[in-house]
This record gives C-alpha cells, sequence and structure tokens, in this order.
C-alpha cells in the first residue's frame, strides 16, 4: 500500500465509457488510482497515474501493488460490423487483457484484495420472455460464446485474489457514448425508432448506477461471484421508446425498423439488437444496494438536463 495509506484501484479500460465515468467518481481521498494505457505518450496527473501495458505482448510495465483490480477493457460490441476478423478481435481484446494482468500477479506473487471484471447480458443470448437470473444456463450464438471465454478468464484471474466479482451489464446508458446517443440520432427530424416488433425485452442500467456499484464492489466484502448489473426496470424496446418520448416530452412519432432491414444493414450484429434478455437484478439488490434510477425514462432525463 502506498505511503499515504491511500489503497490501490488498477483500472484497465480507464479510458472508456464506464472507465472514464468510475474515475471521476472515485473517492481521491481513498484511493490512489492507476490507469493502464496503450498509450506511450499519456501523462499521468496528481490523482491519476497511468501506466503502459500491451496485451499482444502479455506486458505492463512496473506498478504499486494495487488493492483492487477492475477490468473493463474490450472492443466494443456494436462498433463495426461483424466480420469474422471483428469477431475474433472482440473476444481476443477480453480475454487477453485478463490473460496479462494473470500473468502480472503470477509473476510478481501479488494477491489483491478484489478483482472486478465486467460481462455483459448477452451471456443469456435470445431468450424471449424468460426470466434470467444469474444461475440461468447461457445461450447460444456469438454474444454468449464471447462472455463464456470473458468470464472464464476472469474468474481465473479471480482466483488469483480474495474476491472475485463479475458484473453482466445491461446497456448503459449515458449521455457520453454508447446506445443513448444513437437511440435519439433521429431526433431533431421527429423520427424515433424501434426493432423489429419491439418486444424484446431490453435491460438497461444508468452509467451512475453502475459506477457506483463498482464502487460497492470494492467496499463491500460481501459482493462475490456474478451479478446482473440492470435495472429493475423490465421493459420492451418499444416500450423504452415510448416511456423516454413521454417522459421528456419529445415530440417525436416512434417507427419500427424492419427485421429484414437491420440484417441487411448489420449482418449478425443485428442479434444486439434483436435479442431478448429479460434480466432479473434481485441478486445485487439483496445485497442492500439502492438503484438511484429504475425508470428508463427518467433516467434519460437526468442525462439530457
Amino acid at each position: 500500500m502506498p505511503k499515504n495509506n491511500k489503497q490501490v484501484v488498477l483500472i484497465a479500460g480507464g479510458s472508456g465509457l464506464v472507465g472514464g465515468r468510475l474515475i471521476h467518481m472515485l473517492d481521491k481521498h481513498k484511493y490512489e488510482i492507476v490507469v493502464l494505457t496503450r498509450n506511450q505518450n499519456v501523462q499521468s496527473r496528481n490523482t491519476i497515474n497511468y501506466v503502459v501495458w500491451n496485451t499482444e505482448m502479455d506486458y505492463i510495465e512496473s506498478i504499486p501493488s494495487p488493492d483492487h483490480i477492475i477490468n473493463l477493457a474490450g472492443a466494443g460490441i456494436a462498433d463495426e460490423r461483424w466480420t469474422e476478423n471483428r469477431k475474433r478481435l472482440i473476444v481476443k481484446s477480453r480475454v487477453d487483457s485478463a490473460k496479462t494482468i494473470k500473468t502480472y500477479l503470477t509473476k510478481h506473487k501479488i494477491k489483491p484484495l478484489t478483482y472486478i471484471a465486467s460481462s455483459a447480458v448477452g451471456y443469456y443470448g435470445d431468450r424471449k420472455a424468460e426470466l434470467l437470473t444469474e444461475k440461468s444456463k447461457p445461450g447460444v450464438g456469438f454474444l454468449s460464446e464471447c462472455c463464456i471465454q470473458w468470464e472464464n478468464e476472469a474468474k481465473a484471474v479471480g482466483n488469483l485474489c480474495e474476491r472475485n466479482v463479475i458484473l453482466r451489464l445491461g446497456i448503459v446508458i449515458s449521455n457520453k457514448g454508447g446506445a443513448l446517443p444513437k437511440m435519439l440520432m433521429t431526433k431533431r427530424f421527429g423520427i424515433l425508432n424501434y426493432f423489429g416488433n419491439g418486444r424484446q425485452y431490453y435491460p438497461w442500467i444508468h452509467i451512475d448506477d453502475l459506477c457506483r456499484m463498482i464502487i460497492q464492489s470494492i467496499e463491500n466484502n460481501d459482493y462475490r461471484g456474478i451479478y446482473n448489473a440492470v435495472s429493475p426496470q423490465q421493459i420492451t424496446n418499444k416500450q423504452m421508446m415510448e416511456e423516454i418520448i413521454e417522459t421528456n416530452s419529445m415530440n417525436a412519432i416512434l417507427i419500427p425498423i424492419p427485421v429484414f432491414s437491420l440484417r441487411l444493414l448489420m449482418g449478425e450484429m443485428a442479434n444486439v439488437v434483436l435479442n431478448s434478455n429479460r434480466v432479473l437484478s434481485d441478486k445485487i439488490i439483496n445485497t442492500g444496494f439502492k438503484f438511484h434510477y429504475t425508470n428508463i425514462g427518467k433516467a434519460v432525463k437526468s442525462l439530457l438536463e
């Protein structure tokens, strides 16, 4: 531990949407923040230290022994069309980040208190209206296969730590990127869309609730194992868009985008918006976690104000 008695929090994926917000929300009086980066030119600041790593070379520069590791690294699921090369990169970026951390901990005989890793509700595949808990079996398809490999590597790193927490993320709602700006991109034309018949369940979480969940995973020793990181609200794609329009008094009409159009434009990646995941968050609520945002319309309003 550093001489100032702060605990060291090591973050992989700190430049991403969630990582950037998490760094902002972490208490700098309690934690020394170390961010793994591929950018060799980035400069450390008073509250944040940047350390170069290279997952292709299985390499991390020397760092203070971390008390907590948060791994949010991974290529964007929906950033590009799913070619075979892109799918390999999506999986490899997640698996290799964990392997590189595992190599470093093993080499230097470090045993952190906590390893927290992200996963995704894509683990469950397309399950229609089936109620899904952390004990539900994985689905089929690329998203499920990716999450299985992702979580297996997270568990391997977690075995080297005192506690392991895996958060299966739903759609992260933020005004800085991710799904929300894409959902609202046609609002200026007076049009918003839902996909297919709109009856697929969309689990979501406000970015601040997610970051609070990660911080509590550090601070609460009872957090162990896998948790669905989703709002308790169970809502379909069409209902979600209707609620956003109504709560935010948007002057927009709601139009469906047919499945065949999505398949033509997106190929296999259309599964990201067409899969249905009716995911329960009871387990995380039973730890005592309290969501600040349980209504999608109000969550979006908080970000647009």
